[in-house]
């Protein structure tokens, strides 16, 4: 995948020579979404083979998403307020052309709840569309079991936990710990960025934030499920909306997101759709193998490309709904 680091977001072009059709901002699941580079660059190429301009705004987990949701909004903002006075010059797309594109967005699982609330909380500068992929927010004590008791649990064991050469590592990203990750996102993402270090500490760096605010007491997400429901009913305010659900998803909540959004959708005579796919939770972050073909062409290499192609049906036929969804939207 194709990409250009940009402050602290990453810009996908459009294949190249391809002028874009429209821009999507992206927002990947908790932790995940850290490295969109590594988690989604399957499912974020082919959108860009399908002519879109993308800018993925990684971010670290935290049970303050209001906090997170505002922070991404800006950082979203400073990003394209970027591009739009240089433009993007080694692909050949002026700031002016990025300024006539539409604006949509596309987020998955706790990114879609992050979209959902950014389409919330602002009422300006918001996109004209939502592909809202796998959306949950269920509370702290149903994500994670028994969570009111892991507090006092965490508090007492941090000073064990420091200790850890576990999460010593974690807390330095160094040394081998450090070289197994980079070694998997050698072999995740085709074109790889020596900057990966930047993001891959991010990731790093999430599980001993998780446990130092667990360790402070924090017993639930804010706001809470309840009041981001409420929220939404009240002030969403997103145009189009598209729902998407997979027919294998044992924490999905589109249903529950479908009967909050419908009334306030209506109110202002926006449109809001839902599809079943086939697919799972982690669909969107299915990536390629890499498999190099011999001289010979061989069982093994049938096999693979066999195996490759079924994996790949449920990543592609989601990025393709996606894409073909937005351009019924322009003119």
């Amino acid at each position: 995948m194709v990409y250009r680091r940009l402050d602290s977001c990453l810009v996908i072009p459009p294949s190249k020579g391809r002028k874009p059709k429209a821009l999507i901002k992206f927002l990947g699941g908790a932790f995940i979404g850290a490295v969109p580079e590594v988690t989604y660059s399957y499912f974020l190429e082919n959108l860009a083979k399908a002519g879109y301009l993308i800018i993925s705004v990684p971010y670290n987990v935290t049970f303050d998403h209001e906090r997170v949701t505002r922070d991404i909004y800006q950082r979203f903002h400073s990003c394209l307020d970027s591009i739009l006075l240089s433009g993007l010059p080694e692909y050949g797309i002026s700031g002016a052309e990025i300024a006539d594109l539409p604006f949509y967005s596309v987020g998955h699982s706790n990114g879609a709840l992050l979209q959902v609330l950014t389409g919330s909380f602002f009422s300006e500068k918001i996109p004209k569309a939502n592909a809202i992929i796998s959306y949950n927010n269920r509370p702290a004590s149903e994500a994670v079991p028994y969570f009111e008791q892991l507090g006092p649990l965490f508090k007492q064991m941090m000073p064990m936990m420091e200790a850890s050469p576990i999460y010593s590592m974690s807390q330095s990203f160094s040394g081998d710990g450090l070289k197994a990750l980079f070694d998997v996102a050698e072999r995740i993402v085709p074109d790889y960025d020596p900057e990966a270090a930047v993001s891959l500490s991010k990731f790093v760096d999430q599980l001993p934030s998780v446990f130092d605010q667990v360790a402070q007491g924090i017993s639930e997400f804010k706001p809470t499920p309840a009041e981001n429901l409420d929220c939404f009913k009240k002030l969403y305010s997103v145009q189009h909306t598209l729902l998407v659900k997979f027919g294998f998803d044992a924490i999905d909540e589109t249903d529950l997101l479908l009967e909050t959004l419908k009334p306030r959708i209506e109110s202002y005579g926006g449109k809001l759709e839902k599809v079943v796919l086939s697919g799972n939770h982690i669909t969107p972050c299915i990536q390629e193998p890499r498999w190099q073909v011999g001289p010979i062409y061989t069982p093994a290499d049938a096999i693979v490309q066999g195996i490759k192609s079924v994996s790949l049906n449920d990543t592609t036929v989601l990025s393709t709904t996606i894409a073909n969804w937005f351009s019924t939207l322009q003119p």
